[in-house]
């Protein structure tokens, strides 16, 4: 009798013990397992890009790979990746900002026994009322830059302009000793040396010449008789 009591509280100790270590093992797998609920995900502006940042952290610590994706009103936008992640390893995404958007994060992991394929649900990816922009800054100033130095042009030589008057040659005189045309197709004997005196003054030396010529022939006769 009392064997069976030893018996059966021995058997109930071991039976106590498994179902301990059983539930031990149970949490302990799930602890180490990775699911979609071991992720979260936040929106935030980047203030020097005016973009989106997309954090995405793991907690759970199975070091499971996933492949993340980013979409933005059904386009993707883009990707990240954890690689063998630890617990609590996060990743940041940079797309687009996208005012009045909810984005959609989805998860696949490689693993198949810790199969993951479905959208994050922790975390706040709307940015409904928010407002993100690049701050504007002035573009930086080259100081000026110094020219060449440059050779002066130059400048031809001019000819001073001359006046009508210096440069128009003066019209040729006239050769004054040259007979001019008279008025009605003849000459004007003042100008040609000629006048009405010309005949009366011609014949007053043609009588003047022979006077000579009989003087000189009288004395020439007078003195050849006388020698003889």
């Amino acid at each position: 009798m009392s064997i069976n009591r030893r018996t059966a509280i021995a058997v109930r100790s071991i039976g106590v013990v498994s179902a301990a270590a059983a539930l031990a093992l149970g949490v302990g797998g799930t602890a180490f397992a990775c699911s979609i609920t071991e992720f979260t995900a936040n929106v935030s502006c980047e203030p020097g890009t005016g973009k989106a940042d997309i954090k995405v952290t793991d907690s759970d610590t199975s070091g499971t790979s996933a492949d993340v994706t980013v979409f933005a009103d059904g386009q993707q936008v883009g990707e990240g990746r954890f690689d063998s992640p630890k617990g609590g390893a996060s990743i940041d995404i940079s797309v687009p900002w996208q005012a009045d958007t909810t984005y959609r994060v989805h998860v696949k992991t490689d693993s198949d026994k810790y199969k993951v394929d479905s959208d994050v649900t922790k975390g706040d990816l709307s940015t409904a009322g928010k407002t993100c922009s690049a701050p504007t800054t002035p573009p930086p100033t080259t100081p000026p830059t110094t020219p060449p130095a440059t050779t002066p042009a130059t400048t031809p030589a001019t000819t001073p302009a001359t006046s009508p008057s210096s440069t128009t040659s003066a019209p040729a005189v006239g050769d004054t000793n040259a007979p001019s045309p008279a008025a009605g197709g003849g000459q004007d004997l003042a100008e040609t040396g000629g006048g009405s005196n010309t005949g009366m003054i011609a014949g007053i030396a043609a009588a003047l010449v022979a006077v000579g010529g009989g003087a000189v022939f009288a004395l020439r006769r007078r003195s050849a008789t006388a020698r003889h």
